[in-house]
């Protein structure tokens, strides 16, 4: 019994420092110098890119996807990331299986999460891809639609 006691009390210690260490929740992190999202609103988005003569960064994303949460987390909030989308891009998070998501999902054959689609401003695609994105990564992403632009 009396070994039972300092080894229920070592668990417990151990229990308290693993849980100190945990990531925090994702809803704590700060996007203000991130990528700038309309959340869930496609007519706004079109609307806005034909207002200020942009392209359309659109992040189809599921809500239990891991990979979406890292996005979120890791690369969005990047200020180099959020500097070059927000000038450049009207940028657009719709989780594909709510409101217009559906619908957006089967236009543009969406079938990963996360896939990033890079539109014109009336909703055509220009281009896409699937996958967590290191910041670096995306940047070249987005690099490549306003070359796409151009032409």
């Amino acid at each position: 019994m009396k070994n039972k006691i300092p080894l229920f009390a070592l668990l417990v210690l151990v229990a308290v420092i693993v849980f100190a260490f945990l990531p925090k929740d994702d809803t704590k992190i700060d996007n203000s110098k991130g990528i700038q999202f309309i959340e869930s609103d496609w007519k706004k988005a079109l609307e806005e890119a034909k207002k200020q003569h942009k392209l359309i960064f659109l992040d189809a994303y599921a809500s239990w996807c891991g990979p979406c949460k890292m996005l979120k987390r890791k690369t969005f909030p990047n200020q180099e990331v959020g500097d070059f989308f927000n000038q450049n891009f009207v940028n657009v998070a719709i989780d594909m299986e709510k409101g217009v998501g559906p619908s957006l999902s089967e236009l543009f054959s969406v079938d990963a999460y996360p896939t990033l689609i890079i539109t014109d401003a009336d909703g055509n695609m220009l281009t896409y891809t699937k996958g967590f994105m290191e910041p670096k990564q995306l940047m070249e992403f987005g690099k490549q639609a306003i070359t796409l632009k151009k032409k």
